[in-house]
């Protein structure tokens, strides 16, 4: 890898040079000497016009195979920019799934035009893969793929993956269908190469696979890719068992660095982004981060309505407002951490529904331990101020032990309320991430508020208040 950073070093600017002069013989020279992920990010260091010219100019067997490995983003933007003919050689060749991540982000009536581009099958194919619904299983399917009948012998098979093999996604798994197209079986490759030719594939199958539903929602096939980590590629089947595709395991790492993009967002309390942060523009980044600042800063608002209802307290006793940033940002913080903690293991499947009790004991527990360790360093600081400097009057040590008791009940709440709003969430349907280390800082905060003064009112009763 570190050599074919290297090389892509050293040549970037002789296809900088060949892009720019046209030069067709030394484009064509540096293509066959590297690899399409290499080109692909060599285009993407490119200048705007010089990315187009690429494309227009390259030879035509390496166009689409350097044009699939770009982001989505960057693919829309070379199509608007290269000449119809280009556009059309390149989507006739694309991958059927990595076409479809294509089209889907498209508008409407430029996902039409792109069709129309398309020869009949393929037009045929990118619409059955686009009826599927959004963000489904079935999107992220390829129909490239080696399907054989369980009577055929290993020598009929053999000859079959000769024939036909060269333009599939993969070889490593051969899938047996009935005679009316119904998953029966997945067979290793592996197996036909150490199996006597005269043998038939009913004799080497097992009729034991794992197939993932094409209407099912896709964050279902990471898991399942998951589970079966050895697996490079899985079938796809209609509800009736026909087999209609396969999933491989790139489409799969792609999916799930969008997956982790978007829940890093709203853990941030930012709308997903719908292209990568330097190629969103101004407006978009507005609209995405706009609504839930608005919403957040509503609810901070409402930190001051619950702080109006201690007004009269606050007034016989300022000392008391000194520490509200203290309480609170330390509820917080403890809430963003268990939200944080709790949401990834939920997208990793360690934490379901039914532990919410051991997850509520669990944070209990810890909250109040953390909430007892910040509560005595607080403790320590207002008696060792007072001590010193008489800072905080005479009344020193039931402020301190109002800081110390409201700081255990805060973090121990916050603790709680952060780890509990991902599993609700989720059980009720909705995003967990939407629980955003934000949005739970921010019910934090004012439910804070309300803890540390009724703490107070019983402790200063008639004393500072």
């Amino acid at each position: 890898m570190a050599s074919s950073n290297l090389q892509t070093q050293l040549l970037y600017p002789d296809l900088e040079a060949a892009v720019e002069s046209g030069d067709l013989e030394a484009l064509r020279e540096l293509c066959d000497t590297l690899a399409a992920e290499d080109l692909a990010e060599m285009v993407e260091r490119l200048e705007e016009p010089n990315q187009a010219l690429f494309f227009e100019v390259v030879p035509e067997e390496r166009v689409t195979e350097i044009f699939q490995l770009l982001e989505v983003s960057l693919q829309r933007a070379i199509l608007n920019a290269v000449s119809n003919q280009r556009v059309v050689a390149i989507i006739n060749e694309m991958d059927p799934d990595d076409r479809t991540a294509l089209l889907e982000s498209l508008p409407q009536h430029a996902t039409r035009q792109l069709l129309s581009f398309l020869k009949p099958r393929e037009r045929k194919l990118a619409q059955r893969l686009l009826d599927f619904p959004k963000d489904s299983i079935g999107r992220l399917m390829t129909p490239d793929f080696l399907a054989i009948k369980q009577e055929w012998t290993v020598e009929r098979v053999l000859d079959f993956i000769r024939r036909n093999g060269e333009d599939k996604e993969t070889l490593n798994d051969i899938y047996v269908v009935d005679d009316k197209g119904r998953l029966i079986d997945e067979i290793g490759i592996r197996e036909f190469l150490l199996s006597p030719l005269d043998r038939e594939t009913q004799d080497i199958m097992d009729r034991q696979f794992v197939a993932l539903p094409a209407d099912n929602p896709e964050e279902e096939a990471i898991q399942a890719f998951k589970k079966y980590s050895n697996r490079t590629a899985l079938p796809v089947i209609d509800e009736e068992g026909y087999l209609l595709g396969i999933v491989t395991i790139d489409d799969i790492l792609h999916l799930e660095e969008k997956e982790a993009t978007e829940d890093i967002h709203k853990l941030g309390g930012v709308q997903a982004l719908d292209e990568s942060y330097l190629d969103s523009n101004l407006l978009s980044m507005i609209k995405k981060r706009g609504g839930w600042l608005t919403i957040l800063f509503v609810g901070e608002m409402l930190t001051a309505t619950a702080m109006s209802f201690f007004e009269q307290e606050i007034s016989h006793a300022v000392v008391l407002a000194l520490f509200i940033p203290l309480i609170i940002s330390s509820g917080g913080n403890a809430g963003s951490q268990a939200a944080s903690l709790v949401l990834r293991a939920i997208a990793l499947g360690e934490v379901r529904f039914q532990d919410i009790w051991t997850v509520m004991r669990r944070e209990i527990f810890v909250g109040l331990i953390l909430g007892f360790l910040l509560g005595l360093i607080g403790f320590l600081r207002i008696t060792v101020f007072s001590v010193f400097f008489h800072t905080y009057g005479n009344q020193w040590f039931l402020v301190a032990c109002t800081v110390y008791i409201a700081l255990i009940g805060v973090v121990a709440w916050g603790t709680l309320i952060g780890a509990l709003f991902p599993i609700v969430l989720k059980r009720v349907g909705a995003d967990p991430a939407a629980s955003s280390a934000p949005f739970v800082a921010t019910f934090i905060d004012v439910t804070g508020i309300v803890i540390y003064f009724n703490i107070a009112m019983v402790l200063l009763r008639g004393k500072l208040l």
